[in-house]
């Protein structure tokens, strides 16, 4: 209540992120990524504030899906309780425009990355490992795609979606557009380090997405 005093629009980037964090303590993820959610909601419903950004993930789309990835796909088979609660947080939204009348924009990042990013991510455990001289472990035989998108695209989005709201509720894209493999991702920052990075290969871990692959037709539509 205090956070929105005074505000008319809401941007919700809060959230317990990581796919491993979330199955070793589902409680958690799902305290603060659903029950928050729905705590954010009803705290602007009594605020009568109805315009909402709220951030979710690529990792909805699970393992049903088909790359691209198109905001219609049923979403229906989340692989890890992150996903299920970004997916959750969804449909709460979805439920909260249409009882009571909220503009909200659900905006699926793709694998973000940048200055500030979150060292427990790929990119930041790749480079300061290698700046460091330690070994870094590899989930799988690297051949999981993704989709990265640098933090200033992200950003542009956010600003772009809370300008423009929509009817309704809505759910759009946001991604670099274009795939690579972590084994070459991990070229790329060798090549930019000027150091081979010392890989600790291990199984692949349950619930990470083989591919992530962005269909911005939408976004590129509704937000330019």
């Amino acid at each position: 209540e205090q956070a929105l005093a005074g505000v008319d629009r809401v941007v919700h980037l809060a959230a317990r992120p990581g796919v491993r964090a979330s199955i070793r303590d589902p409680h958690t993820t799902i305290a603060i990524n659903v029950t928050g959610m729905t705590n954010l909601l009803e705290a602007m419903r009594e605020a009568e504030i109805r315009r909402l950004v709220f951030a979710s993930s690529s990792s909805v789309y699970g393992g049903d899906s088909t790359a691209p990835f198109r905001e219609d796909a049923p979403a229906a088979h989340p692989l890890s309780p992150y996903a299920a609660s970004k997916r959750a947080g969804e449909h709460f939204c979805a439920s909260y425009s249409a009882l009571f009348g909220f503009s909200i924009s659900a905006l699926r990042f793709f694998t973000v990355y940048g200055p500030r990013g979150r060292p427990d991510m790929l990119i930041g455990k790749f480079v300061a490992s290698a700046l460091a001289g330690e070994s870094v472990p590899l989930y799988g035989d690297g051949s999981a795609i993704r989709d990265l998108t640098y933090v200033s695209d992200i950003v542009a989005g956010i600003r772009a979606a809370l300008e423009d709201p929509p009817e309704g509720f809505e759910v759009l894209n946001l991604g670099g557009g274009h795939t690579i493999t972590i084994l070459e991702l991990i070229e790329q920052i060798e090549l930019a380090l000027g150091t081979k990075i010392v890989l600790e290969r291990l199984p692949a871990a349950a619930g990470d997405m083989p591919l992530t692959s962005a269909d911005l037709t939408r976004a590129a539509a509704r937000l330019g």
